[in-house]
Order: C-alpha cells, then sequence, then structure tokens
C-alpha cells in the first residue's frame, strides 16, 4: 500500500524482536512470554519504508520478513554484543526484545537432579542494554518499547529519560487488544518532548508502518541530516 513511498532510504534500522533465555543448566533456562510479533512488525515496516533493516532475533516462531537481515541470539548477553555490532552506523535503533533482567548466577553444566524439599535459584542482574545505548548513543535515534501492567504512561516517561530515549512506546500488556502473544497491540508513543500519541488497537503489522510514520513526521524531516 506504500507505493514508492520510501523515507527510509538509505537509512539503517536495528531492531531487536523476541524473548533472551538464560540457561539453568543443559535442559532448562528462565524466559518470558514475548512472542517477538511486534519486533518482527517493525522490521517489516522498516523494510518497506526503504531501510536497510537489521532484526536481532531471541527465540522465536516467526518467519524473518522478506528482504530482512537476521542475527539469532540466545540470552541477554548475546543481544547485547550483537546490538553493540550493529549500533555506530544505524539511523534508528528500536529496541523491542524483552530482555531478561536477572540470569541465573551459575550455570550447572549438568541437568540438575531433583532432591527433598525446595530449592532457592540465585539470579543477577543482566546488563541494561537500552541503558547502554543511551549513554553510547551520538546521532542515533533511539526507540524504546515498555510492557507495563500499571501506570504505563508514568512508567514509559520515567524508563525514556533514565535511559536517554528519544521515544519509547507503551503498552498494558493486561489491555485485551494487545500484548504479548497478540497479534495486535493498543499502545501509546511518548516522545522526549513529552508528546503522547496514543494507538487504538490494530494490527501490529499496519501499527508499525505507523509508528515510524508518525515518528519521522515528529522529527520534521530532520532524519535526513543523520
Amino acid at each position: 500500500t506504500q507505493g514508492h513511498y520510501q523515507p527510509l532510504k538509505g537509512k539503517k534500522v536495528v531492531i531487536t524482536a523476541g524473548p533472551t533465555r538464560e540457561r539453568i543448566d543443559p535442559v532448562r533456562y528462565v524466559s518470558n512470554f514475548s512472542s517477538g510479533k511486534m519486533g518482527y512488525a517493525m522490521a517489516a515496516a522498516a523494510q518497506k519504508l526503504g531501510a536497510e533493516t537489521v532484526l536481532i532475533s531471541g527465540p522465536v516462531e516467526l518467519t524473518v520478513p522478506s528482504g530482512v537481515q537476521i542475527i539469532h541470539v540466545e540470552s541477554a548477553a548475546d543481544m547485547y554484543d550483537a546490538v553493540l555490532s550493529q549500533f555506530d552506523d544505524a539511523s534508528i535503533v528500536v529496541k523491542s526484545a524483552a530482555v531478561a533482567d536477572y540470569r541465573p548466577k551459575s550455570v550447572h553444566t549438568q541437568k540438575m537432579k531433583k532432591k527433598a524439599g525446595d530449592d532457592v535459584l540465585e539470579l543477577e542482574r543482566t546488563t541494561d542494554i537500552l541503558k547502554s545505548l543511551g549513554d553510547r548513543k551520538e546521532h542515533q535515534l533511539l526507540i524504546g518499547f515498555a510492557a507495563e501492567t500499571t501506570d504505563v504512561i508514568a512508567y514509559g516517561q520515567k524508563k525514556l529519560e533514565s535511559k536517554n530515549l528519544d521515544y519509547i512506546i507503551v503498552n498494558d500488556v493486561t489491555d485485551p487488544g494487545g500484548g504479548f502473544g497478540s497479534d495486535t497491540n493498543v499502545v501509546t508513543l511518548l516522545s522526549r518532548e513529552g508528546e503522547a500519541t496514543p494507538f487504538t488497537a490494530m494490527p501490529k503489522d499496519q501499527l508499525a508502518v505507523r509508528l515510524f510514520e508518525t515518528i519521522l513526521q515528529q522529527e520534521g524531516g530532520k532524519l535526513d541530516v543523520r
């Protein structure tokens, strides 16, 4: 439907998508319910709008959009390395992956055996990828996602400021029209200037195009100098 409208032509867009898996032992891991659908939709939209698109994806059951370069990763550490390797010459970075905040402190080389009574899994923090990118960015437009369950706008605004983002896309994962696994999404786009643009429930592929168009509009063509 976009025809030859390609406002992202000549720009490199890097998108992270899906969950990460943090291993406990050879057969178990800690993960989350992210399906990767929104991130993959963002990659398809960037490609459609003319960008050279790199998709860094955790383990998901999705087809890679045509023409998109894919980098498959598993853990938060893998994703951090992959994003960093693509960051310097990127024009836009969209971090839609649901990266684990914690990982098991020690990974067992053998399968942990069941024993009587309870057990405790010790966790340690993973590197905050978005904050690292926010600290490092020069010309890049940095866009984050925040999946929240309460006070979504307030948390989103706080995350945008604390991680030095240009935009954040917040969604209430308890909303029946959006959230993990859903084909539709209900989000609000928050800008650094404090502008909030709500989007009603719509298919994720359609929403992704609308988000890019709205961001480009708000940038007022400034992306050309990036």
